[in-house]
């Protein structure tokens, strides 16, 4: 079943009723507008189209969930095509956006440290000698800090190599090769300084729990020994398969349309007809072949 519906277009699934009432559940009266953004973000990155089409679905609710939204330029969220999947990626924007909304932070930063800037770094006081304008021509790229401020006075300063960065994100992350990590590699190494700081050191409200469960998460298969919630999915997953197939049945081209009044007419036959013609049919059954 799911294998089926994997194969189903973005931009045709969005559009099935059951689709439509999970985004508008989600989303409300902004759940057209996530359908039509999904469709770009596919339309542009023609990796995605050729992922399991749910899975890019299911990453995209992971960003509905979380209100962030999903445009792939403004880096709050990506959808990376990890395998035959899609893979939910928050950016450091997504973080900051999150972390906004509990109302404990004065301030936040993360920024890129270019060889020249950064003339001293202590790891145990966290006290950092940064000068801004002392950036060496070639603009070489040495590390990453991130910083925050709670309102209630408590500060937290980080400091990440650039060769820290690459480590962890060889270690950890799924699609190391391909994504943002790839084509954005300073935001995700500026998304790894904060999202490590903030799980540390900072506030965090049930929604930054999830972002930081969902973040990178690679969609399940579901096992072929079901449980109830499984059983649930399987039974959503047959429906939107059935929706779509009924959406997409041939309407009866030119020339079709008469025959079939012509079979129908021959077919709406009184009740003795009909009636007369099966005993006929029957009698010719009972006829010996010779």
């Amino acid at each position: 079943m799911s294998t089926s519906l994997a194969k189903v277009p973005v931009k045709d699934l969005v559009k099935q009723d059951k689709i439509k009432q999970m985004l508008a559940s989600t989303l409300g009266s902004r759940s057209q507008q996530f359908a039509t953004s999904l469709v770009s973000v596919v339309n542009e990155n023609y990796q995605l189209g050729k992922v399991d089409q749910m899975s890019v679905i299911n990453s995209a609710m992971v960003a509905a969930t979380l209100d962030l939204p999903i445009n792939q330029n403004l880096g709050y969220m990506w959808l990376v095509p990890y395998k035959d999947k899609a893979t939910p990626q928050i950016g450091y924007k997504g973080y900051i956006q999150l972390a906004q909304r509990t109302g404990k932070y004065k301030s936040m930063n993360a920024i890129t440290v270019y060889e020249g800037q950064l003339k001293s770094w202590n790891p145990l006081t966290e006290e950092a000698d940064y000068d801004p304008n002392g950036k060496i021509e070639g603009n070489k790229v040495i590390g990453y800090i991130g910083y925050f401020k709670l309102l209630n006075g408590f500060e937290k300063t980080v400091y990440w190599t650039k060769e820290e960065i690459e480590a962890h994100r060889d270690r950890f992350s799924k699609a190391k090769s391909s994504g943002p990590w790839k084509t954005d590699f300073d935001a995700m190494a500026l998304k790894t300084v904060l999202r490590s700081m903030l799980t540390k050191w900072g506030p965090m409200s049930t929604e930054m729990e999830e972002a930081v469960t969902k973040d990178e998460e690679v969609p399940q298969e579901i096992d072929a020994d079901e449980s109830d919630a499984d059983k649930t999915a399987s039974d959503t997953t047959q429906e939107l398969l059935d929706d779509y197939a009924k959406s997409k049945k041939a309407k009866p081209v030119k020339g079709e349309e008469s025959n079939a009044k012509s079979n129908k007419a021959t077919t709406d036959k009184p009740k003795d007809d009909a009636k007369a013609g099966d005993q006929t049919d029957q009698e010719e059954l009972l006829q010996p072949p010779f």
